[in-house]
C-alpha cells in the first residue's frame, strides 16, 4: 500500500532498541548465572517508591535523577574500560597495579546509586571498588551497564549511540 518513510524509520529504530535491550539482558543473565549469582542482582527490579519515601522527594524528580544516573553510567563505561586497559598494561609490565582512578570513579557512581536506592548498582559498584581480578572487574562492569539499560532502556540506547559517535 502506502509507504510511510517516517513510520518505517521509527519501526527500524524501535527494532534496534529492542535488539539492544535483549543483547544487554543476555550478557547480564549469562554472567550473573556463571559468576555473580552471589550478588543477587539478576531479578532485581528498581522502583522509585523507596527513594521517594526515604528522601521525601517527588517521583518525577527521582525519575529525572535516575535518568541522569543512567547517562552517567553509560558515559563512565569508556573511562572504566580505559582504566582497566591501564591496569592490564601495568600488570603486563610487572608493575604494582594502581586501582585508585578506577576505584574513585566507582565510588563516585556508588554515591549516586546509594542516594537513589538502586540496590543492584550498589552491589556491583561495591565489587568494582573492592575486587582486584581484572577479568572479574570487566564482567562486573558489563553487568552494571546492563542494569543501567534495564532502568531506562531507550535513554541508555540513545546515550550509547551518542557516546559511540563522539
Amino acid at each position: 500500500m502506502f509507504n510511510n518513510p517516517n513510520r518505517d524509520k521509527e519501526f527500524k529504530k524501535e527494532k534496534k532498541v529492542l535488539e539492544f535491550i535483549d543483547k544487554n539482558r543476555l550478557i547480564s543473565d549469562g554472567l550473573v548465572d556463571k559468576k555473580f549469582r552471589h550478588l543477587c542482582v539478576n531479578n532485581y527490579n528498581y522502583t522509585t517508591d523507596f527513594a521517594v519515601k526515604e528522601l521525601g522527594l517527588e517521583d518525577e524528580l527521582i525519575n529525572q535523577l535516575v535518568e541522569d544516573y543512567v547517562i552517567q553510567i553509560i558515559k563512565s563505561k569508556t573511562t572504566f574500560l580505559n582504566y582497566l586497559d591501564l591496569l592490564r598494561q601495568q600488570e603486563s609490565n610487572g608493575e604494582t597495579l594502581d586501582y585508585s582512578s578506577f576505584r574513585e570513579l566507582a565510588h563516585k557512581n556508588l554515591g549516586v546509586a546509594r542516594n537513589l536506592r538502586i540496590e543492584d548498582a550498589q552491589k556491583l559498584l561495591n565489587e568494582l571498588m573492592t575486587q582486584d581480578d581484572l577479568d572479574y572487574l570487566n564482567e562486573c562492569l558489563e553487568i552494571l551497564i546492563s542494569c543501567a539499560v534495564k532502568l531506562k532502556p531507550r535513554l541508555a540506547y540513545e546515550t550509547m549511540q551518542i557516546n559511540n559517535s563522539l
